[in-house]
């Protein structure tokens, strides 16, 4: 009886314990970093990723074309940023701005943006639109309202937009425009991508007609679907509204490729606009995709991220030389969504009273001590605020970042399914490999340092 009862006992302790190890792993598997995705591609190229969340019932259409800032025709520097404009001036069916019309009229937002390596639309839905947002994508990806009208308006929007955000306004275009220029020596990585004036009015309807045409078509194009949706009707109506759109016979691609820095550059922004001193410290970027660059994930966490980052706290709360430390990985998106070579950066504005060189003594103290702290508790913690960045973005505006990654990876890698790997990736990195890309990449050699010089608070004292 005694031998039984303690049998009984060992089984239901034994339950108890598989029970736990159960739930546990049911906790763990719902942490996981996991989104749905399905991907596949028609006749015509054209990339489509799916990715069903039920959780409120919008839909989001993400149109990812692979065209940016950095591949742009020679002597139309702007042209990309330009012809976002006019994709919203007319299609086959939509007259002009009735696509935003008909956005607007049924519950939903929309926008678009030129980065540097796409350009992209997007609306969300009620959930119930969403097969009249792909009819309306399709038609404008069918063909343009190509007209010297549109075009001439446009021109002068852009221009407008580069006077008002740029030339007239202090520390326009510091550093996330500025800096590419001085850092880079390549010309497509280096131009002014906003666009020079006169080169924004040279674009002529030839120039116009054969961006569409080369860069516009299915086979240089991602379509990810994100949120409150069916698969199989979804499916249907992709193949129903963009499966007969032809493709188009894409150029070359040109080498956008960055020769190694090796020796720091220097350079002065006169701004008279600006009250304050600033500068920007810009670094070139390890390979994509490599354990270097996953590296250089962990410390832009470690280095700038959030009120904890190193610099923050060297540069604002011990020191008091600026109220804020901004910067990051791809100053025009984020880490992930760019193809090509790119920098490292941040910036800060600071007193009058502060100097330059105090400002990069601070910098050097934290990079030296950087090199001698690093440890796997740091990287954890690099790891956790990664983690909840990832969250944020995928979850955010009813997922809207969640179709970004999609359609980025879709576009670089024709791997969708990278988005559920990144956590793993930064788990990888040792304190070894974040030591050995401190010395290969955060040194001198691999630095560009751009200042402002406040003209008008040199105007004020001599006033």
């Amino acid at each position: 009886m005694k031998l039984s009862f303690r049998l009984l006992l060992l089984g239901l302790s034994a339950a108890f314990v598989l029970g736990c190890a159960e739930e546990t792993d049911k906790k763990n598997e719902m942490s996981e970093f996991k989104v749905p995705v399905e991907y596949y591609k028609l006749d015509n190229g054209l990339k489509v990723i799916l990715s069903q969340d039920k959780t409120s019932p919008t839909a989001i259409v993400a149109v990812y074309y692979n065209i940016g800032f950095r591949i742009e025709p020679k002597d139309r520097t702007g042209f990309a940023h330009l012809f976002e404009h006019m994709m919203f001036q007319g299609s086959k069916n939509l007259g002009k701005m009735e696509f935003v019309k008909l956005v607007q009229q049924n519950g939903g937002v929309l926008n678009g943006s030129t980065r540097f390596d796409f350009t992209n639309y997007f609306e969300i839905v009620p959930s119930h639109k969403l097969e009249t947002m792909l009819w309306a994508e399709a038609d404008r990806m069918r063909g343009l309202d190509i007209s010297q009208d549109n075009l001439t308006n446009q021109q002068g929007v852009v221009k407008n937009e580069v006077k008002v955000n740029v030339l007239n306004q202090p520390y326009g275009g510091f550093p996330w425009l500025d800096m590419p220029q001085y850092a880079n020596t390549n010309w497509y990585n280096a131009h002014n991508f906003y666009g020079d004036l006169e080169d924004l009015d040279a674009a002529n309807l030839e120039d116009v007609a054969s961006f569409f045409k080369t860069y516009y078509a299915p086979n240089n194009a991602a379509i990810s679907i994100v949120g409150d949706f069916e698969v199989g009707e979804t499916k249907e109506w992709i193949e129903k509204y963009f499966g007969n759109i032809p493709a188009s016979e894409l150029p070359e691609k040109p080498d956008i490729s960055e020769p190694k820095q090796t020796e720091e550059k220097t350079f002065v922004k006169n701004d008279s606009l600006a009250n304050k001193p600033a500068i920007a410290l810009a670094y070139h970027m390890p390979e994509r995709n490599t354990p270097e660059y996953y590296a250089m994930g962990l410390l832009d966490q470690i280095l700038v991220q959030g009120d904890n980052s190193l610099l923050a706290q060297k540069l604002v709360k011990d020191n008091g030389y600026t109220s804020n430390v901004n910067g990051g990985i791809n100053y025009l998106g984020n880490m992930f969504n760019y193809n090509g070579p790119m920098l490292w950066m941040y910036n800060l504005t600071y007193d009058q009273e502060t100097s330059k060189e105090d400002i990069l003594n601070a910098v050097e103290e934290v990079m030296t001590e950087l090199k001698t702290s690093i440890s796997q508790e740091m990287i954890d913690r690099a790891i956790v605020k990664i983690r909840s960045q990832l969250y944020d973005n995928i979850g955010g505006t009813f997922g809207l970042g969640r179709a970004d990654l999609l359609c980025s990876f879709a576009l670089f890698d024709d791997d969708p399914q990278r988005i559920n790997t990144l956590e793993e990736e930064f788990k990888k990195i040792s304190p070894e490999t974040v030591k050995s890309v401190i010395d290969d990449y955060l040194i001198a050699t691999n630095r560009t340092i751009l200042e402002v010089n406040p003209l008008l608070a040199e105007n004020e004292k001599t006033n």
